[in-house]
């Protein structure tokens, strides 16, 4: 075998000229030339998968104790190994770029969620060119390399149609291939998607049997197969990131029926049960102690006895999510198996990307949009049993209750967003390489987290850390990789220092010994007041002896919470950490957060066939006055269809006519809709149509009047008693002259949308009072120079 003789730690690794004799004539006997030979890692390089879940706790899965059977799961951690102390960041984003890169999530722009950002370099969502992405290292080293799934490293200003895709996944992410979402979440019976950086609609409807997860997986299978099938020797890198198990759980209901009646004990019961058998499995060792409920969570005895049905299917619905999941992901490794690659392919499944979700509330929601605007209350007892049986459906948006997050974070304290505690940042993993590690059904405990996973995949395909890349010195990889571990369980860990923070939720790892403090609650998402950093109280524990987190020593051993305490700001300091910022609403708003905004002033033109315009790609309308004005060409007869839509079924509005008729409709939450319809039909010919919504204010989420105008005079007035302040969909965008993903009004399906007369043109002013009613074309001609 020829050594290796590529430049590989600059790339894209330079070309090598031909040296020797050049002769004249092709023909002459002299002529020689080494054949060209594709670019290739080096020899023994195994393909790589890496399946990372969403929001899925360390006590879920049954690969680790958990209620949900993962039989995907099992499979691997019997053909391979479990590891117990593998670490994420406490939420996804940052978790995502922290194991695309090897990088801790300050140090890529990460600090939390791209919503979120701010100017500040740790939290500012965009990665530095000098911290290159995994993929895009094994691209340049000759790796096939696709991604399938979530996306939620792009920057909100960066979201809509038009990019930059610098961030995108087939854009500067270094995959070739890329099908998913881009965005947090999404509806997984009706996603906005994504083949490479052009929008797709779903291939199917829900009616007809559709889900995102399976989608996704379909796609995944298909291209591995391509790929092997058209490049058997060159290996690939592969990333599965449904956007399972996060909410909203969609699943079948034959999946939520196998679980009917699981849950009715409670979450209280629910953790023992699980930590029983943990103790059974050996994930967690049998002298470990079941952290305390603290009071911010209530005991399941405590629970309205009539809300009590509706909280247990809450989980029910969750558990068939999760299962569903998994055998979705059994499916990709069949198809490995398939083809015979299996052995040779290194094999992630991170069972979740942080701690389990405790963002649906105490009672759980129908609707996980109500909470993160602020009105939960509107969910009443008496609503979420009227829904009960439509948790999992088409027609719901939900999430479970703070109980049952904590107890699918069983053995440990805290959830999701809590980077303090193990709760939030614990996520069972298991590594499958037959190829490579010899043990079956091994565990081990030494200390990893997400930013290992980069530097093992390199060693592993005998890669070197770049250190140029597209003409740009790079920052060395923090992580470290776990190769060591894969054939000793004994072995000492390498990776022996990490600091962790999220919203001021933060502390330190040294060598078996962490302090902590948990400084913010995740589910109470507007605190009056938040504590100075200074009066948080950190908490001290003893890993070599305190597996869970259990017994604090903070009182006991001081001169080590005093260390410790210094180490943290060390670290913070070091990877841009500091400053340390907790505030939640006010990171929301651009102006305060500062960062970029696509949209400048206050109108904005559209033109027809424009979409997937997210919330960030639109001028704000909530909290305020504004006025939607369309030209439209109308043909003899009565028209239907949207002009504009914003949002979908689970909250947003719409202008549009039905019956000929312009209809303005507001929808709160999918709980209460408002339609304010016009006197009469719109005429044939070419017309301006125009909706005012005249804002009451006085405070966040309050009603309004409207009014709609037929070329500036009025045909029909109505009001809108309550608006969304905050946010209309996570998931759900902004079109133009059609409506993709769920319908606002539930006036139309969406092959039924599109607008049936003409549009030419739509323009969102705000201020309604403060236009005349018909908008001039010098007018509109001013508002489309201003945007350029």
């Amino acid at each position: 075998m020829r050594p290796d003789t590529h430049a590989r730690t600059m790339l894209p690794i330079p070309d090598r000229p031909p040296t020797g004799l050049t002769t004249y004539d092709a023909k002459d006997p002299d002529t020689s030339y080494p054949p060209i030979e594709p670019l290739l890692p080096p020899h023994g390089a195994p393909n790589v998968l890496v399946i990372l879940l969403d929001d899925v706790g360390f006590g879920a899965a049954s690969a680790f104790g958990g209620p949900c059977s993962t039989p995907t799961a099992e499979r691997l951690a019997a053909g391979g190994l479990r590891f117990n102390r593998f670490h994420t960041t406490a939420l996804c984003a940052p978790t995502r770029q922290a194991l695309l890169t090897g990088r801790n999530h300050h140090s890529v722009g990460m600090g939390s969620i791209t919503e979120t950002a701010t100017s500040a370099p740790g939290n500012s969502s965009l990665r530095p060119n000098t911290k290159a992405p995994l993929a895009e290292t094994l691209r340049l080293n000759g790796y096939s390399t696709a991604q399938f799934g979530k996306c939620h490293e792009v920057p909100v200003w960066q979201s809509s149609p038009m990019g930059p895709f610098d961030a995108w996944p087939t854009g500067g992410g270094g995959f070739e291939t890329f099908y998913g979402f881009i965005g947090g979440e999404n509806n997984q019976w009706a996603p906005a998607l994504y083949s490479g950086t052009t929008p797709v609609e779903p291939p199917a409807s829900a009616e007809e049997g559709y889900h995102l997860t399976e989608d996704l997986v379909d796609h995944a299978c298909a291209w591995v197969r391509q790929q092997k099938a058209l490049m058997p020797d060159k290996p690939f890198f592969v990333y599965l990131a449904p956007g399972a198990t996060h909410a909203p759980h969609h699943v079948a209901p034959e999946w939520i029926e196998k679980y009917r009646g699981r849950f009715d004990d409670g979450w209280d019961v629910q953790r023992e049960r699980t930590f029983a058998r943990q103790k059974e499995l050996g994930v967690v060792p049998q002298e470990a102690d079941l952290t305390r409920r603290h009071d911010e969570i209530p005991a399941w005895d405590d629970m309205p006895d009539e809300l009590k049905p509706v909280l247990a299917r809450e989980m029910e619905a969750y558990a068939g999510f999760l299962e569903h999941t998994d055998v979705q992901v059994g499916r990709v490794i069949d198809t490995l198996e398939d083809l015979g690659v299996l052995d040779d392919t290194i094999v992630y499944y991170i069972i979740g990307d942080n701690g389990a979700s405790a963002e649906g509330t105490v009672n759980g929601a129908f609707n996980e949009m109500a909470n993160f605007n602020g009105m939960a209350a509107l969910e009443t007892p008496e609503f979420m049993r009227s829904k009960m049986d439509e948790f999992g459906s088409p027609s719901s948006y939900n999430h479970y209750a703070v109980g049952w997050a904590w107890a699918m974070d069983t053995p440990y304290q805290w959830t999701k967003q809590v980077a303090s505690h193990w709760g939030g940042t614990r996520n069972g993993t298991i590594v499958h390489w037959p190829g490579r590690i010899a043990e079956r059904g091994g565990l081990r405990s030494q200390f990893t987290h997400v930013i290992d996973v980069a530097p093992t995949v390199l060693e592993a395909a005998g890669i070197p850390e770049p250190t140029m890349v597209n003409g740009v010195q790079q920052a060395p990889i923090e992580g470290t990789s776990m190769l060591y571990a894969f054939d000793d369980a004994a072995v000492p860990e390498r990776h022996d220092l990490q600091y962790f923070e999220m919203f001021a939720n933060r502390g330190i790892y040294d060598r078996g010994w962490s302090a902590v403090t948990k400084h913010r609650t995740p589910w109470l998402l507007v605190d009056k007041q938040m504590p100075a950093f200074d009066d948080d109280v950190w908490e001290l524990y003893d890993g070599s002896t305190d597996f869970t987190q259990a017994h604090d020593l903070a009182a006991e051993r001081p001169e080590v919470l005093a260390r410790l305490q210094r180490l943290w700001l060390i670290e913070a300091t070091k990877y841009n950490v500091l400053p340390m910022d907790d505030r939640s609403g006010e990171r929301l708003n651009p102006d305060l957060a500062g960062r970029p905004t696509l949209v400048r002033g206050d109108s904005q033109i559209f033109f027809p066939g424009m979409g997937r315009l997210s919330e960030n790609s639109v001028v704000n309308v909530k909290n305020k006055s504004f006025a939607v004005t369309a030209e439209v060409d109308v043909a003899e007869g009565p028209t239907s269809g949207v002009l504009v839509a914003q949002g979908g079924r689970f909250g947003g509005w719409c202008v549009h006519t039905t019956g000929g008729r312009l209809t303005f409709t507001y929808n709160v939450l999918g709980i209460s809709t408002y339609d304010v319809v016009a006197d009469e039909p719109v005429p044939a010919g070419k017309h301006q149509l125009r909706a005012e919504f005249a804002y009451d204010g006085g405070g966040l989420g309050r009603g309004g009047t409207v009014t709609l105008f037929h070329d500036g005079t009025p045909v029909g007035s109505g009001r809108v008693e309550r608006t969304q302040p905050l946010v209309f969909s996570a998931d759900e965008t902004t079109d133009i002259g059609y409506e993709s993903g769920t319908t606002v009004s539930g006036a139309y399906d969406i092959g039924s949308s599109r607008f049936t007369g003409r549009v030419e043109w739509v323009q969102i002013d705000l201020g309604a009072d403060d236009h005349d009613h018909y908008i001039s074309p010098e007018e509109r001609l001013r508002v489309a120079m201003a945007r350029q």
